[in-house]
């Protein structure tokens, strides 16, 4: 521990924070603590050099996402602290850009993702899910969730989305989530990931802009803003972002959300009750289940900003914590408690600020379809195994179970 004067409302030391919590869908203890003892506190963390900021509370997590004194740009070429060896996001990525150079490409690719053009994908996701569900209830029970549904459906929609050949599919989600990995000797592997996640879409979406066709990625290479379009390079990105991030978080939490209800039986009662309060019963689930580990992408701050109680030097790096801000009893009465029936309140689950989701309407309108058909088809669904004997992901940021047995 490193003495360090913080000021109120923090602690006086620097923590080591190594958020490798994975135990079903319990909360990080060590971030509990940090939300209480010390809601802004220094941390270190497994790779990347020196310390940085940590900010849990829900209105200063806002701050931080949305005051332009702190940027996401300055991070580029810096090593950061962070959870995993290789950095996982690179320059030209939207995530690693301020307003109002952001603005420019989420008008562009937010194109993409109307409520409107969302609405136009829902019945071939369906057709989708149907074709899944089917499949699973031909195997039988006990049947894998993860296997039949999972795993399948958001990287054939985004896939589907973006046009990629069928058999390019495997191959592009293992190196997605070599990317994701935590352990040291992963550094190597997630290295040669990013590097060939690259050279593959630099190549498809260079054959997309000569030869547009009518999915995403022509949409985007033909998009204007203006006399705005997006350059070579943040294309190829941009493509590769869709495919990391338009699978990513459905996939798990589709499975997380499952386990929940499966471990919740007087919650999933209310739902089959009320099939027609699933939408806000999601929203509940989305703020309550910890999706991921610890932290995501940081900010550095361009000039001194008092926060909380504390001063944030120019320079410094500062975290954020969805997980945190969405557990704050602040802005959520009894935030623990999984309450379905829960007013809805914007929650973070999906980002905030210049770097809330656009994909997120895709990602709602398919875990809605899911879940909500998969409890229609299986009115008696439940855990195939005792959930003490669910595996949980140790090895990469995000949290979800490798198989989730259930029977009907």
């Amino acid at each position: 521990m490193t003495d360090r004067s913080n000021g109120v409302g923090t602690s006086d030391t620097v923590r080591s924070c190594p958020f490798d919590f994975a135990e079903g869908v319990e909360f990080d203890p060590l971030l509990r603590q940090l939300m209480t003892e010390a809601p802004i506190s220094r941390i270190t963390m497994a790779y990347g050099q020196g310390e940085a900021w940590l900010v849990t509370r829900f209105e200063d997590v806002r701050t931080v996402t949305t005051d332009r004194r702190f940027s996401r740009a300055a991070v580029a070429g810096k090593d950061f602290p962070r959870m995993t060896p290789e950095p996982i996001v690179q320059s030209e990525s939207i995530n690693l850009l301020d307003p109002p150079e952001s603005s420019r490409l989420r008008r562009l690719v937010s194109q993409a993702f109307t409520a409107p053009r969302v609405e136009a994908m829902k019945p071939k996701t369906q057709r989708i899910v149907d074709a899944l569900l089917d499949e699973m209830a031909d195997h039988g029970p006990p049947a894998d969730v993860v296997k039949h549904l999972s795993s399948r459906l958001p990287l054939t929609t985004i896939c589907e989305v973006l046009d990629i050949p069928e058999s390019d599919r495997p191959e592009l989600r293992r190196r997605a989530m070599e990317m994701m990995t935590i352990g040291a000797a992963t550094r190597e592997t997630a290295v040669k990931a990013k590097a060939e996640l690259r050279a593959y879409f630099s190549e498809l979406t260079k054959i997309r802009r000569e030869n547009p066709g009518d999915d995403l990625i022509s949409s985007l290479a033909t998009a204007r803003d203006g006399d705005e379009i997006l350059g070579a390079d943040e294309l190829t990105v941009m493509a590769m972002v869709l495919l990391m991030t338009g699978h990513d978080t459905s996939t798990y939490q589709l499975s997380n959300i499952t386990y929940t209800l499966l471990t919740h039986p007087d919650q999933l009662a209310k739902v089959r009750a009320r099939p027609e309060m699933l939408p806000q019963a999601l929203e509940e689930l989305l703020r309550w289940i910890p999706f991921r580990k610890g932290v995501g992408i940081p900010r550095i701050a361009t000039e001194d900003v008092e926060l909380g109680g504390v001063t944030i030097k120019a320079g410094d790096t500062v975290h954020v914590s969805y997980l945190a801000a969405n557990r704050d009893p602040k802005r959520f009465d009894r935030p623990d408690e999984l309450d379905l029936e829960r007013a809805p309140l914007p929650h973070m689950t999906f980002g905030w600020g210049a770097h809330h989701c656009v994909g997120s309407p895709l990602a709602i309108m398919e875990i809605q379809l899911a879940i909500g058909t998969m409890l229609d088809r299986f009115p008696g669904l439940e855990l195939a195994v005792p959930a003490s004997e669910v595996r949980w992901n140790t090895e990469s940021i995000w949290r979800y179970p490798h198989e989730l047995p259930v029977s009907w």
